[in-house]
């Protein structure tokens, strides 16, 4: 049986911390399913067809990885579509447990599935999307904290 997870998130844009958790990921399971979860009425600051670039190059050496885009909707129905055994989920805090408990108790009272917890490497654990957007308007330098290809594409919106 193959044991495949669910790596759910906006990933707009992607940043070391799930690059990190993705990784690990796929040490873990034979496929990883990396679902972009995309609401038509919210406009991103990439879009998805970007973000799912950005993601398949920076995880390309990773075979077991696939990454897809998906309406928003309940996970429980993404991972029950992709044929998920369980959804994973990296932590950065205890803000980010406290946050994630009552989901994955309502995912596994909805379907049964199962969420798993993988503590974030202390190393990124300070990353957020919102946040590197924030320090790269303002003009920080953001090297090693996404892909290249995430900080040039930041980098070219702030003129």
């Amino acid at each position: 049986m193959t044991s495949r997870v669910v790596c759910p998130g906006s990933y707009d844009p992607v940043h070391g911390g799930h690059l990190d958790v993705i990784r690990r990921a796929a040490a873990l399971f034979d496929e990883v399913v990396v679902a972009i979860l995309h609401n038509p009425a919210k406009t991103g600051t990439f879009p998805i067809e970007q973000r799912i670039a950005f993601i398949e190059a920076a995880t390309a050496d990773l075979p077991a990885v696939r990454v897809q885009a998906f309406p928003t909707r309940l996970i429980v129905d993404i991972a029950r579509e992709v044929g998920a055994t369980a959804l994973l989920k990296g932590l950065r805090n205890a803000s980010d447990y406290a946050y994630e408990i009552p989901m994955a108790s309502m995912n596994r009272a909805l379907t049964g599935i199962e969420t798993i917890f993988l503590p974030g490497d202390p190393a990124v654990a300070h990353l957020s999307s919102s946040l590197v957007k924030e320090v790269c308007a303002l003009g920080g330098d953001i090297t090693g904290m996404v892909p290249d290809s995430v900080r040039e594409a930041l980098e070219a919106r702030r003129g």
